[in-house]
């Protein structure tokens, strides 16, 4: 057989095996957040938590484009539960800024006790933002772009990393890709190299590969959304390649400058990836992990994209493997979850129908309905729970099934939510609950008439 026709079997065989996962599993586990499409996602690893930045697509597009305002975050200590701390930064932070969409790609970076978050705004260039948590809030010192640029496209999806002398790296970059050396305020730059500060980065096919533009014209394959780290002293760059629809490739330097050598795919072109792709990769207790996004949830799309996750092993050589997006993406989690503090009704391994509202009391799940339910991932209930108590607010009311393993699963409770004479208005229920042993999934499975029938804030399990 010679290599073109087994590297064509290959590439059939992966395609088969995409599509039959992307269509398999009910209680899936990708996309990671399901009560809001989030993009572009960025994840940050500070002491024992991910945290995840996204951008966020509206669920209704303005001239079927790209409708971006905000910026949201997600955190998780297990790889499979993920808290949804809502927006936390949006256009209107700057308010010296005329603009009331493209709020696109982002990256959050902790440094000496401070997060600065890079967000580019499409049109405009790189700006930063500044807060003493990972949750915010985050505030605007510069009162002014980070980095300029009259190009459309030029200063969009920053990626920001500090090496371990200290110097701090700024990239970013459609169709070609720059740089700048941060100084360690994190929102300067040494204006001494390059144009003015910024390095355009050679764009070479021994650098990126060698690809066709749609103009018939040769190119590298690299178009966008770079992700710039390093592990063990090698530098890793991964980017969006290869043109529309896009998939991931990577190159990998001895310095932080380069020469950048160009290694291979990470992820071709599947079913269910949207025409455009954005990677994050980070190592975390021992793993390592790939974000990207696809388009794979209800009413997905190019403009409605969700982010997800894949646990992988790099080669021994520090090479990345070809991966295949799948829909179960991280099968065990790192810890299990502790049901007898208090939990984050947001906390959510799994949802189908509900979303996710902030208010004055933080975010809660919201839309609930009839038959809609929340799944929380390694549960543990140690010797086992006599109660269980719940926050929520209601106009009509309805009730909680407790259940374990699957939404059909072993009923141990049923919790009532009567009438709290308002849709902000919380209080406390509680329901007895058969004594259960070890660790079991969790889900909790709406019951109610037609229409919305509560607000559900956070919940907890009584010894």
């Amino acid at each position: 057989m010679n290599l073109q026709i087994s590297n064509m079997l290959r590439i059939a065989s992966i395609l088969v095996l995409t599509v039959l996962l992307f269509t398999g599993s009910v209680y899936a586990q990708n996309p990671i957040v399901q009560t809001n499409f989030t993009a572009d996602p960025a994840p940050m690893v500070y002491n024992d938590t991910v945290y995840l930045y996204t951008s966020h697509d509206e669920d209704s597009t303005v001239a079927n484009f790209f409708t971006m305002y905000d910026w949201r975050c997600y955190s998780s200590t297990d790889m499979v539960n993920w808290t949804d701390h809502g927006a936390v930064a949006s256009l209107k932070n700057f308010r010296w800024l005329d603009k009331t969409n493209g709020a696109w790609a982002v990256q959050c970076i902790e440094r000496n006790g401070k997060y600065y978050l890079y967000v580019p705004i499409h049109g405009t260039g790189v700006c930063v933002l500044v807060a003493d948590s990972p949750y915010g809030p985050f505030t605007d010192i510069l009162g002014k772009q980070l980095v300029d640029s009259d190009h459309l496209w030029q200063d969009i999806d920053p990626t920001v990393f500090v090496d371990d002398d200290g110097q701090a790296y700024l990239y970013w970059g459609n169709p070609s890709v720059w740089y700048v050396k941060l100084n360690e305020d994190m929102v300067s730059y040494d204006h001494s190299i390059g144009n003015n500060g910024v390095v355009s980065v050679d764009m070479t096919a021994e650098s990126f590969g060698e690809s066709v533009r749609p103009d018939g014209k040769l190119g590298t394959k690299y178009v966008e959304g770079p992700w710039f780290y390093k592990r063990n002293n090698l530098y890793y760059l991964i980017y969006a390649a290869n043109g529309v629809p896009e998939s991931i490739g990577y190159s990998t330097s001895p310095s932080p400058t380069g020469p950048w050598t160009y290694q291979g795919l990470i992820m071709e072109r599947y079913p269910k990836l949207s025409f455009t792709n954005h990677s994050g990769t980070i190592d975390f207790k021992g793993n390592s992990y790939f974000f990207y996004h696809n388009e794979a949830l209800p009413n997905g799309g190019g403009f409605r994209r969700s982010s997800c996750v894949e646990q992988f092993e790099y080669n021994e050589d520090g090479s990345i493997p070809l991966m295949v997006p799948t829909k179960e993406g991280v099968t065990s989690s790192l810890e299990p979850l502790n049901p007898f503090k208090r939990t984050e009704a947001e906390t959510i391994a799994w949802s189908e129908g509900l979303k996710t509202t902030e208010g004055s009391n933080g975010v809660y799940v919201s839309q609930i309905n009839d038959n809609d339910y929340l799944k929380v991932r390694s549960v543990d209930f140690a010797k086992g729970a006599k109660k269980f108590e719940a926050t929520a607010a209601s106009l009509a009311g309805g009730k909680i099934e407790i259940r374990l393993d699957a939404k059909d699963g072993q009923l141990i409770g049923v919790c009532e939510i009567t009438k709290t004479d308002g849709e902000a208005i919380w209080k406390s229920f509680t329901a007895k609950v058969d004594k259960v042993k070890g660790v079991h999934d969790l889900y909790f499975v709406f019951k109610g008439n037609d229409g919305q029938l509560f607000n559900f804030d956070h919940w907890k399990f009584i010894k």
